[in-house]
């Protein structure tokens, strides 16, 4: 999978090299191409914002620098290309399995107020929410959504690991236990111990369904 990333801030996206996305990247599970989009405008002082037509607070980025850079880095339009808004579609675990079926992806990160409407009428696939709430711009956004999203390409992570995490059955996932057996007064339950797997999956599920009851109760649907 491809994604490429246009930004007034490439700088932001230096987490993606790292851990898990960065040793993907490495091995050529997924290709992470961050534009600066500041590299196509066409104004001498590198200037990519201005004024509101029609007044109000704050500046809009303008059109002609994010037209010239999607064009630049997807000029036969291979990608579905995404703008983060918090007046998208939200994300949620569907969006995410739908967006790791693509082979390429393209998110525009806005800043400020805002970029110009035409270019997301001129360019723009989709407009996408990480949730209802207003950030500075979209950079934190699109790592959210590139990290979501790589983790079901092919090699990324182990597909065990991807069945048995929350929202992937449509429940949160169980509690999680380790070495030492005790600590703190507090010890891992017999079960996990048993070394009966039929019964640490029966565990698992009751617990899994007992914490989303609690805290997601939206989510169950027909589970309960």
């Amino acid at each position: 999978m491809r994604i490429d990333i246009l930004t007034l801030f490439p700088e932001m996206f230096a987490p993606l090299g790292s851990s898990i996305l960065g040793r993907a990247r490495k091995n050529g599970k997924i290709e992470i191409i961050v534009t600066d989009i500041r590299d196509y405008t066409a104004d001498k002082h590198r200037k990519c914002d201005d004024t509101p037509f029609g007044g109000g607070a704050g500046m809009v980025m303008t059109p002609q620098p994010i037209a010239s850079a999607i064009q630049a880095v997807d000029p036969e339009r291979k990608a579905k290309r995404v703008y983060l808004s918090p007046k998208g579609r939200k994300l949620d675990q569907r969006v995410v399995t739908e967006y790791a079926k693509e082979e390429r992806l393209l998110f525009l990160c806005g800043h400020y107020e805002g970029v110009d409407q035409r270019v997301i009428d001129l360019f723009i696939d989709e407009e996408l929410s990480i949730g209802d709430y207003v950030l500075t711009g979209g950079e934190i956004p699109a790592m959210v959504v590139t990290d979501a999203v790589c983790r079901y390409v092919d090699g990324v992570i182990n597909g065990e690991s991807l069945r048995s995490e929350s929202f992937s059955d449509g429940l949160l996932e169980y509690p999680q236990y380790t070495k030492p057996q005790e600590f703190m007064g507090l010890k891992v339950p017999d079960v996990l111990l048993s070394g009966n797997h039929g019964e640490v999956d029966k565990w698992r599920e009751k617990q899994a369904l007992a914490i989303t009851r609690e805290r997601r109760p939206d989510i169950l649907g027909d589970k309960e």
